[in-house]
């Protein structure tokens, strides 16, 4: 995805982007799923949050966590986070909330996400993608144009070739 090695997964198991790595190339913003990842238009580099990385190197929490008046935002092991995220599914649900759902909490969407979401809507209210799909689930199709696109400039050539020899 980063041909520089620039996207690294820290030892929080949080993902940042060394901007002194990146060539600027904007792989990742089309390789991003969740469309995170924007250019930072002051060195031409990608960025995205960084989860509060030099917060969390010191043992303290990311500051939108800490400073969220309201708590949604908690950070912690995700399988607490988890525990908590059910039982307040279940109470909203028991509430007549219906439509309370977790988006990300399962191992269902890209193998598991280490954030999740609580929703009572659909995710594209939220402008979460109902369900994300990394770019390389399109590789098989796209080699396959790639070849016939290849045989098609390929013919092309060689009825171009023949005529202007035979016009000679």
């Amino acid at each position: 995805m980063c041909p520089t090695g620039a996207i690294i997964r820290t030892e929080f198991d949080t993902v940042v982007i060394q901007s002194d790595v990146c060539n600027g190339c904007r792989d990742c913003i089309g390789a991003c799923p969740f469309g995170v990842i924007d250019i930072n238009p002051a060195s031409g580099t990608a960025q995205k949050c960084t989860l509060c990385y030099d917060r969390l190197q010191v043992g303290l929490e990311p500051a939108c966590a800490k400073a969220c008046p309201t708590a949604s935002i908690q950070f912690g092991p995700v399988a607490d986070l988890r525990k908590r995220a059910d039982a307040r599914v279940s109470q909203l649900q028991n509430a007549g909330e219906t439509r309370a759902q977790l988006y990300g909490a399962d191992d269902k969407m890209l193998g598991g996400l280490n954030s999740f979401f609580l929703l009572v809507d659909r995710p594209e209210v939220y402008g979460l993608p109902p369900d994300p799909r990394l770019p390389t689930r399109n590789l098989k199709s796209s080699s396959w144009l790639s070849v016939i696109g290849a045989v098609v400039v390929s013919v092309a050539g060689l009825i171009s070739f023949r005529t202007r020899g035979s016009r000679a």
